[in-house]
This record gives structure tokens, sequence and C-alpha cells, in this order.
């Protein structure tokens, strides 16, 4: 039992460091790299830690629960749990996402008109970045089904360079 002591504390304030920071960055879109994987994966970590925690500290534990506000306030909590898999009203999903399918499914010469710069030129910068694209062909189509390529693809033709 000590020897899990030993751990299960500083495993708990690590990786609640480490999914803090991570989910208050993916929260006002400012990951990058590996964070959100590192939110998702790493934060089994904090799971894992929780539980020793809770298991060399059992007795505490269950003396916190004997409080009305401890259960009150978990109790929220449990709630808020249950509601977050009720299913959203209205259209949901992000506003990014539905625009950025409506771009990737449109033709390349549209997409390339909404810059007010002639088809040909951003053709040619699509050429410049390795993309061989013709017109009528979508966004989509010229990434292949690639996020992170039509991403790239975009960048080129709404960024004019």
């Amino acid at each position: 039992m000590k020897t899990i002591r030993k751990f299960a504390t500083p495993l708990t304030m690590g990786a609640f460091l480490l999914s803090a920071v991570t989910g208050v960055l993916m929260f006002f879109h400012l990951d990058t790299g590996l964070n959100k994987a590192a939110h998702e994966w790493l934060s089994w970590a904090m799971v894992v830690g929780v539980a020793l925690h809770i298991g060399v500290n059992y007795r505490a534990f269950t003396l916190y629960l004997k409080r009305p506000l401890a259960v009150g306030i978990v109790g929220v909590f449990a709630a808020l749990l249950a509601v977050s898999f009720l299913p959203l009203g209205g259209t949901g999903g992000s506003p990014m996402a539905a625009i950025m399918q409506g771009l990737g499914q449109a033709p390349v010469e549209r997409v390339i008109a909404l810059t007010g710069e002639d088809t040909g030129a951003g053709l040619a910068r699509l050429d410049a970045i390795g993309i061989a694209a013709e017109p009528g062909q979508t966004i989509a189509a010229l990434a292949g089904g690639d996020r992170a390529q039509q991403a790239a693809i975009l960048s080129a033709i709404l960024s004019g360079q």
C-alpha cells in the first residue's frame, strides 16, 4: 500500500496537469502537434491515478461522501454526465465543419473565384504545391479524402500565395 501511495498522488497530479492544459488548449482551438492525442490517450493515466488514489485513501473518500455538500457536488456532476449523452437539438455540429465540407464539395474554380482571382492563376498556384487540378474537380476529389490535404489545398487557394 505504501508503494502505491508513493505513485498515486503524483500520477494523478501529473495527469491532471496534462489533461487540464491540453483540454483548455483544445477548448480555445489552440492545440497543436500531439495535444489532442495526448489529451485523449494520456488521460488514461489520470483514470489510473485517481483509481489508485481512491484505493489508498478509501476511508477518507467514504467519509467525504457522508457530507451533504460533497454528495450534492458529486450528484450535480453525475447529472451533467447523464445529460451529456442526450442528443442536441437542431442541426448540431460545428459551423466550420459545415463550411469545410461545403468547400470540399465545390468545384475548384468556384473556390478560386471566391478569392477574386483568375482561375488560371489559382490552378497554377495549386500546381506549384504539387496539386494538378482541372476545372470541374472538387476540392475533396483533389484531396483524395484526406482532410489535412483538403485543408492544405484550401489554404493555398484562399491565401493567395
